[in-house]
Parts: structure tokens; C-alpha cells; sequence
């Protein structure tokens, strides 16, 4: 990768929708430029900026479900599973016989709901539910920037927007709000005027409603990428099994590191879970001796490695690229 794409990779990560022309001020390049690279990254399926809506506005939560099924089975019930939007990501593991997602659904999912009816499947052989506790990770260490090239520290606080510490709580959106959340589920930096044609309102307006929607939080912006087209072939997921009184400590150590893509805290016998990128074995050997090994108060850690990537926050991946994932 040339040094320009990783820090416009890196620009997006921190403000998804910040126009080229801002990017390219904090990165002293052209605005043309940045555009021409983005737009190539994007027809190549490398990458993709997605709206999404906070799941709290809703009543629900994120859990990561791990299932069990016969190596026959699995695909049909993966490519099942991966329909269905409340699916946010989805991933085979190597042996394929285990697939390991994150759903959302309310503490209370009734009996229709997927948490429920998954288990009654019969290609299900054995399931684990556990609840997400708490993502970690500041807005500058909270993404995977193993592809190097990243902004400096001066670069990444022109990107920051300012501190609102007077934030209301997130509120659900009305009816008329939804061509714009799906239009943006689509394409997260479509301009105001593409919002306006979509949704009917005025640019005025499309403004207004889409900086009342993120200063409560309902809806925000996620980058997706897909490391296997970057030199980066191999994502193992690493539960990790630490002693309560250290576990934030912990985990804000790990979430510093650059191959490491998420770290959030579940319940069940290994409280957090680590999501790792690497060009290879060798690469995630390194990471596990010479990195994960210095943090202190790590009780145990087992590592499973993921043999095909499916969906990932707002997209899905076929034949190599990223796509929509509705």
C-alpha cells in the first residue's frame, strides 16, 4: 500500500464523512487526489463508509453468538444468518464447523426472535451466547491501522470533532427519517444534495436532521475494510481470560496495538475478546510472543482463526470485494 492511501485509510477511520478537501488540507495533498484514490479503493471493493444507527435506540444489544453445526451444514445456515439485518457480522472459523457472529436483539428477545429460534434449528449442534459489555478504545486508538502509513498525532486531533459534553441521549428515528438512514446504509459519504433527491427535503434541511441525528448519538459512521486485499491474509479472534480488577487496564493496553482491529468485553469465561489482523502465521506468532506476551494480568488466551469472512458492520463480501450488505 502507498503511503497516501493509508493515510486517507486512516482519515476516514477517524471522520468518515470529513470532505476530501479537508482530508486532503490535513494530509498536504491535492483534493483531486484524495477523491481519485478514495473512488479506486472503493470500485475495488477495499473499502466502504456506512451509516449506522446506535442499536440502543431500539432496546437492543449486541451479542456475540458462536455456533456449532456439521461442515455440510454450516454454509447454508451462514449464508442464512448473513440475510438477516440484525446480523452486524459473521465469520467462519478454520475447521468449518463454527461460526461466530455478533447479533442485536434485546436483553427480552421474545420467541421469534433469532436468539430464540436459532438453537431449535437442526443444523445447530452447539450454541454460545455471550453479551457485549463494552467496546474500548478512544476515537484515536479504537482502529486497526496495521496497513501503516497512519496520521500523527497533530493530524489525528484536526480530524477529532470537539468534545460534547452536553450531548442529549440517543432517540429513536420517526418514519421520515428512514430513506436517509437507508441511503447512507448504502453509501455513508453521499453528499446533502444526493440525501436531498433521496429523501425529498431540502439540502437545508438534510443538514439540519443529519447533525441533530449524530449529536445524539442515534447515528454514526463506520469504515469498513477488507485487510485480505491490503497484503493482510489472516484474522485470528483471541479470548482473552482476565482477572476482573484488571480488565479495563488490560484491554486499553491491547487496544493500542496496531494489529488488533476491536476489543470488547463479554460475559462468559473469557471476559474479553480481541480481534487481530495479520499478513500471516509468522506475523500473528510475533503478535501473540512479542506484544499480547508484555501485558501483564492475562490469566489465559486461546486463539481462533477465522478461514472466510463474511459480513462486517454494513457490508458483505463476495467474490473478494465488499458489497452492500442489505
Amino acid at each position: 500500500m502507498e503511503a497516501i492511501d493509508g493515510q486517507i485509510l486512516h482519515a476516514l477511520q477517524l471522520s468518515p464523512r470529513a470532505p476530501f478537501r479537508r482530508i486532503a488540507e490535513v494530509i498536504d495533498t491535492g483534493e483531486q487526489t484524495v477523491a481519485r484514490r478514495y473512488h479506486a479503493l472503493r470500485r475495488a471493493g477495499v473499502l466502504r463508509v456506512v451509516g449506522v444507527v446506535n442499536p440502543r435506540v431500539y432496546g437492543e444489544y449486541q451479542w456475540v453468538v458462536r455456533v456449532h453445526a456439521k461442515p455440510n451444514d454450516l454454509p447454508k445456515l451462514a449464508e442464512a444468518l448473513i440475510r438477516r439485518p440484525e446480523v452486524t457480522h459473521a465469520n467462519v472459523l478454520s475447521g468449518g464447523t463454527e461460526l461466530v457472529c455478533v447479533v442485536r436483539a434485546p436483553v427480552d428477545d421474545g420467541e421469534a426472535g433469532l436468539l430464540h429460534r436459532l438453537p431449535r434449528t437442526s443444523t445447530v449442534l452447539d450454541m454460545r451466547i455471550d453479551l457485549v459489555l463494552n467496546v474500548f478504545g478512544s476515537p484515536m486508538h479504537a482502529h486497526w491501522t496495521g496497513y501503516g502509513h497512519g496520521l500523527s498525532p497533530q493530524q489525528i486531533a484536526a480530524l477529532q470533532p470537539p468534545d460534547r459534553t452536553d450531548s442529549p441521549p440517543p432517540a429513536q428515528p420517526t418514519a421520515d427519517d428512514q430513506p436517509l438512514l437507508d441511503a447512507l446504509a448504502d453509501d455513508g459519504r453521499i453528499s446533502d444534495s444526493a440525501l436531498g433527491e433521496r429523501t425529498g427535503w431540502s439540502p437545508a434541511r438534510v443538514k439540519r436532521r443529519l447533525v441533530a441525528l449524530q449529536a445524539c448519538a442515534t447515528l454514526s459512521y463506520d469504515l469498513d475494510i477488507l485487510p485480505e486485499r491490503l497484503g493482510f491474509m489472516l484474522t485470528a479472534v483471541v479470548w482473552i481470560s482476565v482477572v476482573p480488577r484488571h480488565l479495563a487496564s488490560v484491554a486499553e493496553q491491547i487496544v493500542r496495538h496496531d494489529e488488533v482491529a476491536s476489543v470488547v468485553a463479554v460475559s462468559g469465561p473469557a471476559n474479553l475478546m480481541v480481534v487481530v489482523i495479520c499478513r500471516g502465521a509468522e506475523h500473528l506468532y510475533g503478535y501473540l510472543t512479542e506484544e499480547l506476551a508484555t501485558v501483564e494480568h492475562v490469566r489465559a488466551y486461546d486463539v481462533s482463526v477465522r478461514s472466510k469472512r463474511l459480513k462486517q458492520v454494513g457490508s458483505r463480501i463476495a467474490h473478494g470485494r465488499l458489497i452492500r450488505a442489505g
